[in-house]
């Protein structure tokens, strides 16, 4: 007999319910509190304003003690008032005199059998004294004072109210409150539970879309945009991120096709030959001409490789290393060094004496593959000018200009990828050299450009962010 998985069958709450029970927690707390300074401030207002009425009818007797007349007893005098004064309603007095005797007005029995109100009566109070008195069913508080007469105590008078009604009202109002609070405390839970439940259920769309794109569905989205809040802007980046994903892994793969369709000419080449020296006599010519195709084979799968893996590698965040950089002085570096590559008439124009932070070794290299480029398209004796020219305070435009045959506009967005070689003078070319510029334009945040040159051929500049301010303008070398 198997035992049952406790773990499987035990009911989990969500996210939804746990945070709504929590915050049902902190409502019923802060209500109750609530509730209570309510009940207390209530009740202590009702006392105070009970007490403040009762105060007012020992007032009302001490006056009228002090102006009866001198030769009616204090005894008579109380009798009469009591039996005379009308009293609000749920209030009674009571006068104890020193010889013992308790009166009291109308629905005091009792009040006046109770021990507090005897004791009070017994021992005359010298001050005025208020307490809660129990008398039967019904709850009293008594204001007690004494009667001064002929400057000494004579008894004491307490006035007393009924609680019934205050009680009462003091039962309404925490009944309303009560009801109040669980009507509150029930819409703030359901209120937050459906927030919460819509909240939750556009992060369980990201989760869900997430675990599509981990499972190779690369065009799932989210396509919440029309929301400003936190979690649309989440959705957003999101968004965003997976575009940029699907956009790696799609250069990735045809990066990765073009490779294979790359390598597997030279390769083939170079298997053919050595099977061909394999089956043939052995002859020292034929193996030197074969292991020099070989090597010039290898030689050229190396150079491809290397070019590939600066291209992987433009797509990574450290793929450049900015330093200042004067131009003037790289430009005229870099233009001594292409006049070794061909026999054509070099010329570099006035370079604007500029500072910029780039990577100075990918620049470099960037720029002799279009000063390369120029030299396959061009003739011995053609122009082949290195032109820098300033933006108007953002931008900086590194060109090569050639007087060779140029590229049509047509063919112009497509030299920009790679392997793509559409009408190349020459066929030794890998077709990454203008791939591998852009990369290198566009990690500096620049671009690049083909257009017509003022020499007759074709015009690729590079347009890179000036991070300095421009010096005056240099003597023109050429």
């Amino acid at each position: 007999m198997t035992t049952p998985d406790v773990g499987s069958t035990r009911h989990h709450w969500g996210t939804a319910a746990r945070l709504t029970t929590f915050l049902a927690l902190v409502l019923a707390v802060v209500l109750g509190l609530a509730l209570l300074g309510l009940l207390r401030a209530f009740g202590s207002q009702t006392d105070a304003s009970t007490t403040r009425s009762l105060v007012a009818e020992l007032k009302a007797f001490a006056v009228a003690a002090a102006q009866r007349p001198p030769s009616q007893p204090i005894a008579t005098f109380s009798d009469e008032y009591l039996r005379t004064r009308v009293l609000p309603d749920g209030e009674t007095l009571a006068v104890g005199l020193d010889d013992g005797t308790l009166i009291g007005s109308a629905g005091t029995e009792s009040l006046l059998r109770s021990s507090v109100v005897r004791g009070l009566a017994s021992t005359t109070p010298t001050t005025g004294k208020r307490v809660h008195v129990t008398a039967g069913a019904r709850h009293y508080l008594v204001v007690a004072a004494p009667i001064i007469s002929g400057g000494r105590p004579a008894g004491m008078v307490a006035a007393a109210a009924d609680l019934a009604q205050a009680n009462r009202d003091l039962g309404r109002v925490r009944a309303l409150a009560i009801g109040e609070g669980v009507i509150a405390l029930l819409a703030g839970c359901a209120g937050a539970y459906l927030l919460l439940r819509r909240l939750l259920r556009r992060i369980g769309r990201i989760t869900v879309t997430a675990a599509d794109l981990g499972s190779g569905a690369l065009d799932r989205r989210l396509r919440d945009t029309d929301r400003t809040d936190e979690v649309g802007r989440l959705a957003t980046t999101f968004d965003a991120m997976a575009d940029q994903l699907s956009a790696v892994m799609a250069t990735q793969r045809r990066l990765l096709s073009d490779v294979s369709h790359q390598l597997r000419t030279p390769l083939t080449v170079a298997q053919g030959h050595l099977e061909v020296l394999k089956r043939s006599p052995y002859d020292a010519q034929d193996v030197d001409e074969t292991v020099a195709l070989v090597l010039d084979e290898i030689d050229h799968m190396k150079a491809l490789v290397e070019r590939l893996l600066m291209l992987g590698r433009a797509m990574e965040p450290d793929f450049l290393s900015t330093e200042p950089v004067d131009l003037r002085s790289f430009c005229a570096d870099l233009f001594e060094s292409a006049q070794v590559l061909a026999d054509r008439r070099w010329l570099l124009p006035s370079v604007p004496d500029v500072v910029v932070d780039v990577d100075a070794a990918k620049l470099r290299g960037a720029l002799l593959n279009l000063l390369d480029n120029a030299v396959r398209a061009t003739c011995d004796g053609d122009v082949i000018a290195l032109v820098v020219s300033a933006g108007p305070g953002s931008e900086v435009e590194l060109a090569v200009e050639d007087s060779g045959p140029g590229i049509p506009p047509e063919r112009r967005d497509v030299v920009l990828e790679r392997f793509a070689r559409p009408g190349a003078a020459d066929t030794a070319g890998s077709g990454l050299g203008l791939a591998i510029v852009r990369a290198v334009a566009e990690a500096h945040g620049g671009s690049v450009v083909i257009e017509d040159s003022s020499y007759g051929g074709c015009r690729v500049a590079l347009r890179l962010p000036v991070t300095a301010d421009a010096l005056p303008e240099p003597t023109c070398v050429s």
